[in-house]
């Protein structure tokens, strides 16, 4: 057999290259599809993550609700009860706003005090008064400063069983609803290109999404959390958040408690005020969430293999991490009106017969805007950046850490 005969097959030759198929190498550098996990899998890496990321961020959801829910006065002393002056104010505050010019002077001198040096716990012969102040709006550093001097650092972690409550299974059906959705968005796009009989655009194959797709589901999956768990579950949050009473004698003690006291005073119904804002923002922050967060792993996994790192299959744990606090972060600038109306709705009390003051999404905007400044439609923006961005980042970081160990198991 002559010597070419024996080479022409050899691997790395120009003969060998040329008997290779013409899609050789597209099919070296396309990622190979990936494997489907099963639902259950979603539901328990979906609640882990859900669990551990309200656990480390709910203290800074509670300032984020506060600072909302201030008005265009902030009514927040503490002064010294042996001050007759004070005591007038103290006792004629809820009945007769007008003073006299001493008594506007004691109060402003108090009130220069008590923000001069914050004491860390309420002092003996004190006692909780309220004054309008039309200068003073406390940013988030100072609300939680107040809410522990006022009420103890307990109070921070108020709602936080309503959040639990709703969380597990918010989780679960974030991630479960947002695979299934894409499957079946992906299903009937492979389906209509293919009735099409697109030549500039074929399908893909399974387990690679279009990121029309993937909006989409995200979208579909934040709808759905915000019918089926987040609605009530931050109707009963909110409650317990805004109730500044002592923790031994307040009215909404647990999520139990709450949903029920709701239901008997105002009806069935409240537990779904502010559904309207509560399903565009949870809609918009998911899409958001969700195409960002799965664009950046494509492009990132597909970048190390193209590096030469042909056995990477999903990211390390920093990459989740900043990955998920980067994805997280995009949505609430947004839509920060959109949770600042749904707080507003959900934290009035409706009463039979009594029209509320907030009756709807556009109304409410108007009407805040009107009274407060458009401004006040960005309130608790800081806080909310602060605890959605590194609460997104735990929770992609759980979820793949998660689900990395439960098909590790599934494959033993």
């Amino acid at each position: 057999m002559a010597p070419s005969a024996t080479t022409c097959n050899r691997p790395g030759t120009a003969a060998a290259a040329s008997t290779r198929p013409p899609s050789y190498a597209v099919m070296a550098t396309s990622p190979r599809p990936a494997k489907k996990k099963h639902p259950l899998m979603h539901l328990l890496a979906g609640g882990a993550a859900g669990l551990v990321e309200a656990s480390v961020c709910h203290p800074l959801d509670t300032v984020k609700t506060r600072i909302q829910l201030q008005g265009r006065h902030s009514y927040v002393s503490q002064l010294p009860a042996h001050d007759s002056a004070v005591r007038a104010v103290h006792s004629t505050t809820s009945t007769n706003v007008s003073s006299t010019a001493v008594v506007q002077d004691a109060v402003a001198m108090n009130i220069r005090r008590l923000f001069s040096s914050i004491a860390p716990t309420q002092q003996p012969g004190t006692v909780a008064a309220t004054a309008p102040l039309q200068h003073q709006v406390l940013g988030p550093i100072g609300t939680a400063r107040h809410i522990i001097r006022s009420e103890g650092f307990a109070a921070l972690y108020k709602g936080l069983t309503a959040v639990y409550t709703g969380i597990v299974p918010k989780m679960s059906i974030r991630f479960l609803s947002f695979e299934w959705y894409r499957e079946r968005l992906s299903f009937y796009s492979n389906t209509y290109m293919h009735r099409q009989n697109s030549q500039q655009q074929q399908p893909l194959p399974p387990g690679q999404y279009t990121r029309s797709v993937t909006f989409l589901a995200g979208l579909s999956s934040g709808l759905t959390e915000a019918v089926l768990v987040v609605t009530p579950a931050e109707v009963c949050k909110i409650r317990m958040q805004s109730d500044k009473s002592p923790l031994h004698n307040r009215k909404y003690v647990n999520v139990v408690q709450t949903s029920s006291v709701i239901v008997r005073e105002e009806g069935l119904g409240a537990l779904y005020s502010g559904v309207v804002p509560t399903m565009m923002r949870q809609g918009c922050n998911q899409a958001v969430n969700f195409t960002t967060y799965n664009y950046f792993k494509d492009t990132l996994i597909q970048y190390r293999k193209d590096r030469g790192d042909s056995s990477v299959t999903g990211l390390r744990p920093h990459e989740s991490l900043v990955l998920g606090g980067v994805s997280g972060g995009l949505g609430p600038v947004a839509n920060n009106p959109l949770d600042v109306v749904k707080t507003r709705m959900q934290k009035q009390i409706v009463r039979n017969g009594c029209k509320p003051k907030y009756t709807g999404l556009l109304q409410s905007c108007v009407l805040i805007a009107k009274e407060e400044g458009s401004v006040a439609l960005w309130k608790g923006i800081t806080p909310r950046l602060l605890r959605i961005v590194p609460g997104q980042a735990i929770t992609f970081t759980t979820y793949e850490f998660v689900s990395r160990q439960l098909s590790r198991h599934e494959s033993r």
